[in-house]
């Protein structure tokens, strides 16, 4: 630097005095900092955790609901099936998840989201990592996982759905099952892939293929153990196609 480029103080001088404005907190670079250590903390958490499957689902699935019956039972089965379970670690379906995998004596693991209405990891978490930036999240969800069991969800939901299929339709991460559950709430939203955007051809039919829909708890967690044993012997079985 030259001319007036040139600092009328020193970067140490900066570094250590302490008066002045206290915006560089929240300044780009210093953003950079706030998300390098999310990844760490969350590598650090997760990367013993073993066999892991991710469930998805809404935060407003109420105790009483057949989603939450749903929830528990997936929870509970991929325990028994010798693999941890990751959710957004919030209230609703996600609880429901956490609630059966922790009854049956399996690790129960959170990954919670800073947001303006949503606050703290349900009681059934065991192993509870918060963040502030998504795709941090997000990366977390998919590294440790070996597949996806989706619940009837919100926006949420069908975000972290759909970011999982374009991963795995654009092979960005070895290939793994999506399976959602409820046929009655995912049937319209598979119709319309099939009938309109594969029709149209934005899509096409080996697509579909990525996800795989069932109403039995137990046939999703079949499903994932099947894909998993497959993908551990190096072997390339069919995914059951969307229905």
């Amino acid at each position: 630097m030259r001319g007036s480029q040139v600092p009328v103080s020193t970067t140490d001088q900066r570094l250590l005095d302490s008066r002045g404005s206290t915006d560089w907190l929240h300044a780009d670079p210093w953003r950079v900092m706030r998300i390098t250590s999310e990844f760490v903390n969350g590598f650090g958490a997760l990367t013993e955790l073993g066999p892991a499957v991710s469930v998805f689902g809404s935060a407003r699935t109420a105790p009483d609901a057949p989603a939450y019956r749903l929830g528990e039972e997936v929870g509970r089965a991929l325990v028994e099936a010798g693999y941890a379970v990751i959710t957004g670690g919030g209230p609703g379906a996600m609880e429901a998840a956490n609630k059966g995998a922790r009854e049956a004596g399996g690790t129960s693991v959170g990954l919670g989201i800073e947001l303006p209405f949503e606050a703290g990891l349900n009681p059934h978490v065991d192993l509870g990592v918060n963040f502030r930036y998504f795709f941090a999240r997000k990366t977390m969800f998919v590294k440790y996982a070996c597949g996806f069991i989706v619940l009837p969800g919100g926006f949420g939901t069908l975000d972290e759905l759909f970011e999982a299929v374009t991963l795995v339709q654009t092979q960005k991460v070895t290939s793994f099952p999506i399976v959602l559950v409820g046929s009655e709430y995912w049937g319209g939203l598979l119709g319309w892939l099939r009938d309109t955007a594969a029709a149209a051809g934005t899509i096409s039919e080996k697509d579909l293929s990525l996800l795989t829909l069932t109403d039995d708890p137990h046939e999703a967690v079949r499903v994932v153990v099947e894909a998993d044993r497959a993908s551990a012997r190096g072997t390339a079985e069919p995914t059951t196609p969307a229905g």
